[in-house]
């Protein structure tokens, strides 16, 4: 008895002490700490390696046509050269942008367009909200990488179409997300207590349906980064995404293909950079779905022995009072 006693304050406490920092919670988690760093890293390389390296991307030297890893002297040649002699490191941090430039801008039209018009809809239900559904089922019906295919053969394949088409496609995830969050909100007492005493629709969707729906986009958003990066890399490997001169990571993998026999660095290194940042992104998704979960935010703040010897009995007790605690 004293023993379960025990664990169920030293599970209890972190929910009871108050808002455990953010900060703090991702120090605990290794792995989500690493994939973080990696991430900043990566979004530092977009913002400053191209200023520090745009030119060295560019500069040729025949007489260093694809050499191999380690296989020249200087930092600059330390993943080998293409077949224009130019340095893949500082391709790979020219691309960084690039690459980033699209998937991010998508990602954040996406959300913001499809949260707003999700939420209104879910709220308001009625002809809005299936109004709102059966726009989104028509763009789901095409898969959005062959939309994109076919929209970009048709017009110019540039950054700015790659980054309309992408974001066109992936509204219906959010807005399917938001509207199912906000209807499920929208008939609880604290929206019907705000509704009661005068408050519009507009104040009740800031005020108090945006502030819980915001956790679950911020986690479909960290993940729709990975698939928008991984699109815009399979349209660049097809040759209707970014085009040359400018360089991405989809598009240094297209144009190593047909050397990975006789130099596979070409290859190999773009897409270890898309594979590090899709999994850090995908990690980081993961522990933010338990971060802002006050059911499950209990898991990131006890330690995994006591998590493990905590029984069924402890860790319904914990979400239920996770859950009295966020409401």
């Amino acid at each position: 008895m004293s023993s379960t006693t025990t664990t169920t304050d030293s599970v209890e406490a972190p929910s009871r002490s108050g808002r455990v920092s953010y900060w703090r919670m991702l120090l605990r988690d290794k792995v989500a700490t690493v994939a973080a760093v990696i991430l900043c890293f990566i979004l530092l390389v977009a913002v400053f390696g191209p200023v520090l390296l745009g030119s060295e991307a560019n500069a040729q030297d025949l007489t260093r046509g694809n050499k191999a890893p380690l296989e020249l002297d200087g930092w600059l040649y330390v993943l080998g050269t293409d077949s224009l002699g130019r340095s893949i490191l500082a391709r790979i941090v020219v691309a960084t942008r690039t690459t980033l430039g699209v998937a991010i801008p998508a990602v954040l039209i996406s959300l913001v367009v499809g949260s707003v018009i999700g939420m209104w809809a879910g709220y308001h239900r009625g002809w809005r909200e299936t109004l709102v559904m059966r726009i989104a089922d028509v763009i789901l019906s095409f898969p959005s990488l062959l939309m994109a295919v076919v929209v970009l053969y048709v017009y110019s394949p540039s950054p700015r179409n790659i980054v309309i088409v992408l974001a066109i496609t992936r509204i219906p995830i959010y807005l399917r997300t938001a509207r199912a969050e906000s209807a499920e909100l929208q008939s609880r007492v604290f929206v019907d207590a705000a509704r009661t005493f005068g408050a519009g629709s507009f104040s009740i969707i800031r005020r108090h349906v945006f502030p819980i729906v915001l956790p679950t986009l911020l986690t479909v958003a960290t993940l729709d980064f990975c698939y928008v990066m991984l699109a815009e890399s399979s349209l660049s490997f097809l040759g209707i995404g970014i085009q040359a001169p400018d360089v991405s990571w989809g598009l240094m993998v297209a144009q190593g293909q047909n050397y990975l026999q006789t130099a596979w660095w070409l290859s190999f290194f773009p897409g270890l950079a898309i594979v590090i940042a899709t999994v850090s992104a995908a990690v980081l998704a993961a522990w933010v779905r338990l971060a802002t979960d006050p059911a499950q935010r209990w898991r990131l703040t006890v330690p995994r022995r006591q998590r493990r010897r905590a029984t069924p009995t402890v860790t319904q007790s914990v979400t239920q009072t996770a859950t009295e605690d966020a409401q």
